[in-house]
């Protein structure tokens, strides 16, 4: 138990980095001030511009990529038959510090750009899918959100198959620890997008264009 606790400790300190509120800082602006609120890459990109969304993307993207690092590089050697799981908990702290950064008041991003984070660095077959989920979505709708929840969707669903089908190596009981927190993030995901999913569905959401609006 400890070196879960660890790991979602790890993953919770990373997560505290919030690339767009120094960014913005920075340029003089508290990001949560504007546009949706949100300190995100999406917010930085209507707000700030390209190079501001793409430095939070990736700012966001690789704290989750490091705190993952850091746990297998801590219990790779020592615990390696749950080292897919300690990754999704290190992963999970990462985005509770980027959505609740308790210096900020709680009041962070919706973790998107973090779980790309967990997705590029947890399993190949899941970094191709959600890549080519997120990208055929987006380039059809040109839905952030949508996107998102449904790399989310995909995550879960990758999830369950690839551990049933043997890909992570652990018990049926740690599998089913793994699903819990898939679901946890999936839920959390949806939770903080619930009010784009209501834009979805009255067809009020904005949408984003990183090249030429058409």
């Amino acid at each position: 138990m400890a070196e879960r606790l660890i790991s979602l400790l790890i993953g919770y300190v990373f997560g505290l980095f919030q690339t767009s509120y120094i960014y913005g800082k920075m340029h003089g602006i508290d990001i949560r001030e504007y546009g949706s609120g949100n300190a995100g890459s999406t917010n930085m990109l209507r707000t700030l511009g390209k190079k501001a969304g793409l430095i939070t993307f990736l700012g966001d993207c690789c704290k989750c990529i490091l705190s993952i690092l850091m746990v297998r590089l801590i219990f790779g050697g020592r615990n390696p038959e749950i080292l897919p799981l300690l990754t999704f908990y290190a992963a999970a702290g990462t985005i509770l510090g980027h959505n609740y950064p308790f210096y900020l008041g709680f009041r962070g991003g919706k973790g998107i750009a973090a779980t790309a984070g967990l997705v590029l660095s947890f399993n190949w077959i899941m970094a191709i899918l959600g890549i080519i989920t997120f990208f055929t979505v987006y380039l059809i709708t040109h839905y952030v959100s949508l996107a998102s929840l449904c790399v989310y969707a995909g995550i879960m669903i990758e999830l369950v198959v690839l551990g049933q089908m043997g890909f992570f190596h652990m018990t049926q009981p740690e599998l089913w620890e793994l699903y819990a927190i898939g679901a946890f993030l999936t839920f959390l995901a949806f939770y903080k997008h619930r009010a784009n999913i209501k834009r979805l569905l009255n067809k009020t959401e904005n949408k984003t264009y990183v090249l030429k609006k058409k």
